[in-house]
């Protein structure tokens, strides 16, 4: 049997890193140009973090902190898409939701998947 502190671990690491590769991935279908350099800089680890907090808060039985997280990201980001193109559709805030909401997606499946094995674990 499968520690409990180790499985949430590994589902955790899961969600973090291989959903980077699923963002990365649905962002590329989406967009099949050469990616802008600058365009959202930092994007990967706050995706990583996100995801990590989003899977967390689920196992953790506290969904509602997906809310803060989304409010948080929103508000960190909203003057930097507000800059990038103000009078027009901006390239940056489509790919800041796109990403977003593949970042939410896989986090919240991860989650729920993690729960749904610990509970048949304990």
């Amino acid at each position: 049997m499968v520690p409990i502190a180790v499985a949430i671990a590994a589902v955790l690491l899961f969600s973090v890193f291989l959903g980077r590769l699923v963002v990365g991935y649905v962002l590329r279908r989406v967009e099949p140009g050469p990616a802008v350099p600058g365009l959202l800089r930092g994007g990967t680890w706050i995706g990583m973090l996100e995801r990590l907090a989003i899977t967390g808060a689920i196992l953790a039985g506290f969904p509602e902190a997906v809310a803060v997280v989304l409010a948080v990201k929103g508000l960190g980001r909203y003057p930097e898409l507000r800059e990038a193109h103000p009078d027009k559709r901006s390239p940056a805030a489509e790919r800041f939701i796109i990403g977003t909401l593949a970042s939410y997606s896989w986090a919240g499946a991860c989650g729920l998947l993690g729960v749904w094995a610990l509970t048949g674990v304990s």
